[in-house]
């Protein structure tokens, strides 16, 4: 099994639409970030994490032709708009894709995106199925049920779910607090991949300080920072962090 970091810039991506890079070297491909998605891949199943609005293009670089399933986040523009871009496995499938996400979620989704759910005409049917998140759920492996644990997490104004998944890698693209309540569920990760958007205070998301903060609390065997602004160089970030500690590019990839 493996799990893809298909976007891990913010939400203008680096560089933004009108040529900026900030402080990131535009020599340095590592610092050329879509916005954040993820892809958990197994022998069986291809499952999605938020449909962001480059997933077309994550999808050709990563030579991506399936997707079985999708998991959404939250509801912003930067982890939900590419979600017109799952039709053509309606198409290669026959059969709507499974969605799934929260209250708050799904009403945005159905409002916004009201056609991928709803029958109605024969020459654009539903594409998509919405599915309410359940407290566990399980994707398959080989013919091993692989548990996938949603934790609510806060992000500014709004909630967010993180995914654990098979009690190894836990994914917080976005993030601003972590409920203590549910620090249990993230000892003895082997990956724990965080929000880090820049070096100074944001009231949405975790900054550097806050990350490594959290990386101190949890102690997984590794972490790699993700959803990083044009602030963030990589080579000169990568330079400040200890070994066990990497930012995330596009196309990383881990086995789990």
């Amino acid at each position: 099994m493996q799990f893809i970091i298909l976007g891990c810039g913010s939400s203008m991506g680096v560089p933004r639409p009108d040529g900026f890079f900030g402080n990131c070297d535009p020599n340095n491909k590592k610092n050329y970030r879509t916005r954040c998605s993820a892809l958990i891949k197994t022998n069986k199943e291809n499952i999605l994490i938020d449909t962001s609005p480059d997933l077309r293009q994550q999808l050709l670089s990563q030579k991506i032709s399936k997707i079985d399933k999708v998991f959404y986040s939250h509801m912003h523009a930067d982890q939900t708009h590419g979600i017109n871009d799952l039709r053509v496995f309606f198409i290669q499938k026959k059969t709507p894709i499974d969605v799934f996400a929260d209250s708050p979620t799904s009403l945005y989704l159905k409002k916004n995106f009201s056609y991928c759910f709803n029958n109605n005409t024969k020459e654009y049917p539903a594409t998509l199925k919405l599915n309410k998140i359940k407290k566990k759920l399980f994707i398959i492996d080989s013919k091993k049920r692989v548990p996938i644990r949603p934790i609510k997490v806060q992000h500014g104004n709004v909630n967010s779910i993180c995914y654990i998944v098979d009690n190894k890698l836990a994914y917080i693209s976005d993030v601003s607090n972590i409920f203590s309540k549910d620090y249990r569920y993230f000892k003895n990760l082997e990956y724990l991949v965080i929000d880090c958007l820049w070096y100074r205070y944001h009231p949405s998301h975790f900054n550097l300080e806050n990350s490594l903060k959290i990386i101190e609390k949890f102690k997984p065997k590794k972490s790699i920072l993700t959803n990083m602004h044009s602030d963030l160089d990589y080579d000169k970030l990568k330079k400040k962090l200890p070994k066990n500690i990497v930012p995330a590019y596009d196309g990383l990839t881990v086995n789990l």
